[in-house]
């Protein structure tokens, strides 16, 4: 089988990777419209009438098992810091946003952080930004923080969601720290969260890097990978243009408990210290989600 070349992407991929090159400031423009407000576009009255349907994707399609929901506070900012995977189809992201939507109900405002190409992705982004979904930015994070609502963020991004599939059971967060800083600098609460199935939508071959930095994907578009997967209707995919579709594995996701920075760590946390014990912690409840898995490696 070849491996496709940059070029080989397509013009509907590259036109979605390159809309994705303004500021976080830009972005929200193109998202929501000009003077739009991010946070107003979530819709409580969608996400109640649609809840239904997303129901029969997410239990009967990916039959996904979310445990723990108890474990985040019914209100007040809370920043819930997850592993991700399953390239830009973000599917256990899907999978606990129904499931956050089923146990608090609509009025609870969350907000999931997510890379600007996925926001835009043509079949993504209305669903998003109608279930709060955020371009993944500081400045937006800490704005619902202060309207006091959990907030979801995947340190890794795509350097962990495009990780290959033997790797489905590793935390990857890249060593980025900025989720310690906004939560000691907003003096809230850390709920962990580890997903498992992700990366079993399809096979995932490589990330690409090398390549993502020979081509300046990080200066153009956010990106710090090029990767390519194995998976429907086309078999090679690249950033999972010009489309792929999610192969029906189980997914299984797990809440930790609550950790309060100043209670844990001090009146002055250390950011590594924070951030190793932490990780430390989600990949011991990862590796525990790995050895109930009974399944192949895909599908």
């Amino acid at each position: 089988m070849r491996i496709p070349s940059p070029f080989d992407v397509g013009r509907a991929g590259w036109t979605a990777i390159r809309a994705s090159r303004s500021t976080a400031s830009a972005a929200t423009e193109d998202l929501f419209g000009s003077g739009g407000e991010p946070l107003e576009a979530r819709d409580a009255q969608f996400i109640r009438e649609t809840l239904p349907l997303y129901r029969e994707v997410v239990n009967r399609y990916f039959r996904a098992e979310v445990r723990g929901l108890e474990r985040i506070p019914a209100e007040g900012p809370v920043l819930v810091v997850g592993n991700h995977s399953g390239g830009f189809y973000i599917v256990d992201t899907f999978a606990f946003v129904y499931a956050f939507y089923s146990h608090f109900g609509p009025t609870r405002r969350f907000h999931p952080l997510s890379h600007d190409v996925a926001v835009k992705l043509p079949a993504l982004s209305a669903v998003l930004r109608r279930y709060g979904g955020l371009p993944a930015a500081t400045e937006w994070a800490e704005k619902a923080l202060e309207r006091e609502a959990a907030v979801l963020v995947y340190p890794g991004g795509e350097i962990e969601t495009f990780r290959p599939s033997l790797r489905s059971a590793k935390v990857d967060f890249a060593d980025r720290k900025g989720w310690v800083r906004l939560a000691v600098s907003q003096g809230v609460p850390i709920v962990p969260l580890v997903a498992i199935g992700g990366q079993e939508t399809a096979l995932f071959l490589t990330r690409g890097r090398r390549l993502a930095k020979l081509l300046q994907l990080d200066r153009i578009a956010r990106l710090k990978v090029f990767p390519i997967q194995l998976g429907p209707p086309f078999g090679v995919t690249v950033l999972d243009l010009p489309v792929r579709f999610p192969l029906p594995a189980k997914l299984t996701i797990q809440v930790l408990p609550k950790v309060d920075l100043l209670e844990r760590f001090g009146e002055h946390p250390d950011e590594d210290e924070v951030y190793e014990a932490i990780t430390a912690d989600m990949q011991a409840a990862l590796d525990d989600l790995a050895a109930e898995r009974q399944l192949p490696i895909v599908g």
